[in-house]
C-alpha cells in the first residue's frame, strides 16, 4: 500500500528486546507478524534468523575506519562472530562451533570460507542448512568451552580438527599461536592467558585414531614451540632449523647489565649475542612502533647486542634470503657454520 506521494510506509519499529539479531520464533513471540519479518530493513543470514540491516551498516562503517595493523583479521573475526551469534539463536541443542570457525573466534591464524562449521557428537545428526557446514565428531575426539555464551571446540581440539585441511607448516603456526604466552603492555608474561599448552595439544593428537591425520598432527607437534607469536616467525624458525642454523631462544627479554629491560625480541642466539627481529608491515607504517624500534635497537647496540631485521620478503617467496642474512651475521660473531 502506498501513500498519496507514491512512497511505501516505513516498517513498524522493532522491539528493542529483540536486539540486532534474532530468530523468527523470538520475533513472533514478541508479537511481530510474518509479513513484518519480510520487510526490507531486515536480512536473513540463516534460515529462521533475522538481522537488522542498519546493524550491518554500522559494523561496516566502523570497519572502514579501522586503519590500524591487522585490520583485515579483525574484520574477518567480527563477521564470523556476528554470524556465530546470529546462528546461535537457532543452533541445534548440544551442537558447537568447530574447525576454522572456532579458530577465527580464538584469533588463530587461519582464513574463513564463509560457511560456519558446526559439529555434534556422535550419534547425533550433523546440522544441514545454507551457510552451515555440519560435522559429526566422536565424543573422545573433542572437548568444548564457552566463548561469549557460545559453545566452541577447545583450542587443542580445534587444532586437531584442522589437520584435515591444513598443511604441516600451517598446523605448526596454529599450534604456536595456541601455546604462545601473551605479554601485557609492560612486557610481563601471563601464562594464564595462553589458549592452551603443549600437553593439551599432545592429548588432542593422541585422543584416538584420526586417519589419515594422526601422523600429521604428531609431526607438526614436534615442531611447535612456545614463543613464536606470528606465522611469519614460525616460517623463519622452521626454515632456519631446516638449514642447520643454531637453535635460538624465543621471545627473549634483552636486559642491560643492571637488569633494565631494553626490549623483547623474537629470536636470540645467546652464544653469539645476536637477536633476529621478524617485522610485519606495521613496524613500517605505525609511527609509534617505528620510533620505539629505533630506540630499542640503539639500546641494544649500546650493550653490544647485534640485530638482524627480517621482513616477509626475506622469509617467503621464491627466493627467501633469511638464512643467508642470519648465517652471515652469525659468522661475523664467531659461528663456524
Amino acid at each position: 500500500m502506498r501513500d498519496r506521494v507514491g512512497m511505501s510506509h516505513p516498517p513498524a519499529p522493532l522491539p528493542s528486546e529483540l536486539g540486532d539479531q534474532f530468530s523468527a520464533a523470538q520475533a513472533l513471540a514478541e508479537g511481530l507478524s510474518r509479513r513484518r519479518l519480510r520487510a526490507n530493513d531486515l536480512e536473513s543470514p540463516f534460515y529462521r534468523v533475522r538481522r537488522r540491516k542498519d546493524f550491518t551498516a554500522r559494523q561496516e562503517k566502523e570497519a572502514a575506519r579501522d586503519r590500524k595493523p591487522y585490520a583485515r583479521a579483525r574484520e574477518q573475526r567480527r563477521q564470523v562472530l556476528n554470524d556465530m551469534q546470529a546462528y546461535g539463536n537457532v543452533m541445534p541443542e548440544s551442537s558447537f562451533y568447530c574447525g576454522r570457525t572456532a579458530a577465527v573466534a580464538y584469533r588463530l591464524p587461519v582464513g574463513h570460507p564463509g560457511e560456519l562449521e558446526v559439529a555434534v557428537f556422535s550419534p547425533r545428526r550433523a546440522p544441514r542448512a545454507k551457510g552451515i557446514k555440519g560435522r559429526r565428531v566422536a565424543t573422545h575426539l573433542a572437548t568444548t568451552r564457552v566463548i561469549d555464551g557460545l559453545l566452541v571446540s577447545s583450542p587443542a581440539s580445534t587444532w586437531a580438527m584442522l589437520a584435515r585441511e591444513l598443511k604441516e607448516r600451517e598446523l605448526v603456526a596454529v599450534g604456536d599461536a595456541i601455546v604462545q604466552i601473551p605479554r601485557d603492555e609492560f612486557g610481563t608474561q601471563h601464562p594464564e592467558l595462553a589458549l592452551g599448552t603443549l600437553a593439551q595439544l599432545q592429548a588432542a593428537a593422541d585422543a584416538g585414531p584420526r586417519p589419515p591425520t594422526t601422523t600429521l598432527l604428531r609431526s607438526a607437534l614436534e615442531k611447535v614451540r612456545i614463543g613464536s607469536s606470528s606465522p611469519l616467525e614460525t616460517d623463519y624458525r622452521l626454515i632456519a632449523d631446516a638449514a642447520g642454523l643454531p637453535i635460538p631462544e624465543l621471545d627473549h627479554e634483552v636486559r642491560a647489565p643492571g637488569g633494565q629491560l631494553l626490549g623483547i625480541s623474537e629470536f636470540f642466539y645467546r652464544e653469539y649475542n645476536l637477536v633476529v627481529e621478524v617485522e610485519g608491515d606495521h613496524h613500517r607504517t605505525d609511527r609509534i612502533q617505528w620510533d620505539r624500534d629505533i630506540d630499542k635497537y640503539r639500546a641494544y647496540n649500546d650493550v653490544g647486542v647485534g640485530v638482524e631485521r627480517l621482513t616477509a620478503r626475506h622469509i617467503r617467496g621464491d627466493n627467501p634470503r633469511c638464512v643467508d642474512v642470519v648465517r652471515s651475521a652469525l659468522r661475523r660473531r664467531g659461528w663456524d657454520g
